[in-house]
């Protein structure tokens, strides 16, 4: 675990340990009563300088122990103590000096060119995702002055998901918390949650939690292994881009705390951007269902993400989400049996009209 990560963990533990909050009721995959006390002053995670440092060096560390000498050309002198390059090794293929690297490594550079971020991320082998993240890390955006109110989903937006009766839809937080759903997206992922929930900031399912820490949740994902390193991944894009949020530090420091499967992902240093693909699910009503989703970013960069999920059509999942609509909707009486019932009652077929007061038969 990085010095980053063990300062969020200790920040979670001393929030928590503020409230009087049973344990079992903080961990429904909402997010009440776990709205951060975090004492800047006394903790000082993510929200300094010196957090990003501290996890632009632990990812910088991580990529450069995934690499071995003859996978980029270098010839390996004696044992190693630990696996990967050498520091000296990577300056040299970034063709920057021992120094300067060992400087940016130990969280004691912060102006780093955009060149020698470069020259450091083709050194990497890094994927356009860590990339990204890299220069996240290493030009981090001066800090906006955010009012202090509960995110919500434009009306608009929510206005457009609910016109999709037929594709289950949802609108993320930053922190993956629902701030939107329609009928399907509810009763796709969260049935087992109130639909008004997303209305109300300390009752918000957070799909991230509940992926980790909801039994119902982890039952949904017929591969929640890659469901779990998929979310692990996107939520770290999500902390290095917003460093200075403390709700998502506590975020990371609870799941760090109650989940080893999700401590176990991030110490490795997950990063990628989930924009699409596909999701292999086990819904208690209707069985298995193959969805492909997207992810639309939305244009406030206050990272909200609108997420759709529709299956191939013809399909049996298509078929599936029919039947998982049909089976919220109320029973209406058939529409060939009501007819027949009116034919019945009418005067010509020599049926019982009845209407308030009178009593007629034919």
């Amino acid at each position: 675990m990085g010095r980053m990560d063990a300062a969020i963990t200790l920040t979670w533990v001393w929030n928590a340990s503020q409230s009087s909050v049973p344990a079992t009721q903080r961990e429904s995959g909402t997010d009440k009563d776990r709205q951060p006390a975090i004492a800047v002053g006394k903790m000082g995670v993510m929200q300094s300088d010196h957090g990003g440092r501290s996890e632009l060096a632990d990812f910088l560390r991580s990529r450069r122990a995934r690499l071995r000498p003859e996978d980029v050309g270098l010839v390996s002198h004696g044992p190693r103590r630990v696996p990967g390059l050498r520091r000296e090794e990577l300056a040299q293929l970034a063709g920057v000096s021992p120094i300067y690297y060992t400087r940016l490594e130990q969280g004691q550079s912060s102006n780093a060119s955009d060149s020698v971020i470069e020259a450091i991320a083709r050194a990497l082998a890094l994927d356009d995702d860590e990339r990204a993240y890299l220069h996240e890390l290493a030009r981090p955006r001066p800090a906006k002055r955010r009012r202090q109110r509960a995110d919500a989903a434009r009306p608009g937006v929510v206005q457009l998901i609910t016109a999709m009766r037929d594709v289950p839809a949802l609108v993320l937080g930053r922190h993956s918390e629902v701030l939107a759903w329609n009928d399907l997206g509810h009763l796709l992922f969260a049935g087992h949650h109130d639909r008004t929930s997303p209305r109300r900031p300390a009752d918000r399912p957070n799909l991230t939690r509940m992926l980790f820490l909801d039994p119902h949740s982890r039952e949904l994902y017929r591969r929640w292994d890659e469901e779990a390193s998929r979310a692990a991944a996107s939520l770290r894009v999500a902390a290095g881009r917003f460093s200075d949020d403390a709700a998502m530090t506590a975020l990371v420091g609870e799941l760090i705390v109650k989940s080893p499967e999700f401590a176990a992902c991030w110490a490795k240093h997950p990063v990628q951007v989930c924009g699409a693909g596909r999701k292999y699910l086990h819904h208690p009503v209707v069985g298995d269902l193959e969805l492909d989703y997207e992810a639309l970013h939305l244009p406030e960069d206050d990272g909200h993400r609108l997420l759709t999920y529709t299956p191939v059509a013809g399909s049996s999942s298509e078929a599936a989400l029919r039947l998982l609509r049909a089976s919220a909707e109320p029973e209406r009486p058939d529409a060939s049996s009501s007819t027949a019932q009116k034919r019945a009652g009418s005067p010509e077929s020599g049926g019982v009209s009845e209407r308030p007061g009178t009593r007629t038969r034919g």
